[in-house]
């Protein structure tokens, strides 16, 4: 009788971990759907949805029910927290996944610690994020990998007085304090510096003290969308490329979500990022062709990348740990990992939780009739340097 009772136990807790398995494999989206900054959730969910209809949405025997949360607006963090909170108790999500802007990301990181939930950063890029739990990993990029390169690049390439303008967030802060490092280290000298409000800002006063200061070139680091297309308008409308003054950046300012919107006076202008439409391999061939027959209305872009990414990282990890999202597996499971992405080779690295990568060097071009970013030199294998 006590051995009948063993087994039927036994068969019982098999059971049930078959059962738990099996259970829906629920991802809580958090990004902005609507508001300014719209088009940063749209991209990254057409990433993840991407790589769910090209590999299934079935991973590790559990199928993906994604439940998207539209936290504009999406610059003070409240709204994220409490959208987190409520996948997290209402909806009982295995994972947290998105993040478009840092504040976002800084907010919910308490949540995930405290849910001991995985939480997998797309988009939301200051140096700082992953440190704020052990939770957290990120697929996107940070601020200061992404412009260190653009400093190395200008020193060499005889700019030697720069005006720095930047977001007055945690992203730009990054992009400044890197900037600044990067650049006087080669012997360069920054003579002024700037920072503006996050959302659309009249740069009319900043650019004309750019024009009386008389740099040799303007380090620009705004988040993509409206506020780089006002910049570029600005920047042309008071004559600053005839003065002589030339124009470097990071890729958010020239990302093809707006390339299009900005048009030729993007022509020329070097910039320093992690993907390009036009980046030359058969991943993103692949992952081009995909995207504008799934999206024919849209370019891909770099937040796209990471949404594609972070849904490959995510069903990587689950298939290493059997379907199970236990946040302390699925961190084990994805550190040290790699894989070709769309942007090239990628690793996790086990330290930071933070994405190794190559940082391209491009120049905006015309490409047929479109613009591009067209590569020309590159960082491989370039770690964040704001974690050294």
């Amino acid at each position: 009788m006590q051995l009948k009772m063993k087994v039927a136990a036994a068969a019982f807790a098999l059971l049930a971990s078959v059962a738990a398995q099996a259970a829906d494999l629920k991802i809580g989206v958090i990004v902005p759907m609507t508001g300014p900054f719209a088009s940063h959730g749209k991209q990254i969910m057409n990433g993840v949805k991407l790589y769910l209809a090209q590999n299934g949405d079935t991973i590790a025997g559990r199928k993906v029910q994604l439940i998207v949360k539209d936290d504009s607006p999406g610059t003070a963090g409240d709204a994220s927290k409490r959208r987190a909170q409520e996948l997290v108790i209402q909806d009982n999500v295995d994972i947290l996944a998105g993040f478009s802007l840092t504040p976002e990301a800084f907010a919910v990181a308490p949540v995930a610690t405290e849910a001991k939930k995985p939480m997998v950063v797309m988009n939301a890029a200051t140096s700082a994020i992953t440190t704020k739990s052990n939770y957290i990993v990120r697929t996107s990029m940070t601020l200061p990998q992404v412009t260190a390169p653009i400093a190395s690049w200008a020193a060499k390439n005889g700019i030697k007085k720069v005006f720095t303008i930047v977001a007055d967030y945690g992203p730009g802060h990054d992009a400044e304090g890197q900037f600044k490092k990067t650049f006087t280290a080669a012997g360069g000298e920054i003579v002024g510096e700037v920072r503006v409000p996050v959302g659309n800002p009249d740069f009319a006063p900043y650019l004309q003290k750019v024009k009386d200061t008389k740099p040799d070139a303007v380090f620009l680091f705004v988040p993509n969308g409206e506020m780089g297309i006002a910049f570029m308008k600005g920047f042309q409308e008071r004559g600053l490329a005839q003065a002589g003054i030339k124009l470097i950046a990071t890729g958010d300012l020239l990302d093809e979500d707006v390339l299009d919107a900005i048009g030729d006076p993007a022509l020329g202008v070097i910039n320093s990022f992690h993907y390009s439409q036009a980046h030359k391999s058969p991943e993103n061939e692949t992952f081009t062709a995909a995207y504008l027959k799934a999206y024919p209305k849209d370019r891909p872009n770099f937040m796209a990348v990471g949404g594609y990414d972070g849904m490959r990282l995510i069903a990587e990890a689950l298939k290493k740990t059997g379907g199970n999202a236990d946040a302390d597996k699925f961190i084990e499971a994805v550190k040290g990992m790699k894989w070709v992405s769309p942007r090239g080779p990628v690793t996790i690295d086990a330290a930071t939780r933070d994405i190794v990568q190559t940082v391209y060097i491009r120049k905006v071009e015309k490409v047929g009739n479109k613009l591009q970013n067209v590569e020309f030199d590159q960082v491989p294998e370039f770690k964040d340097p704001g974690k050294q």
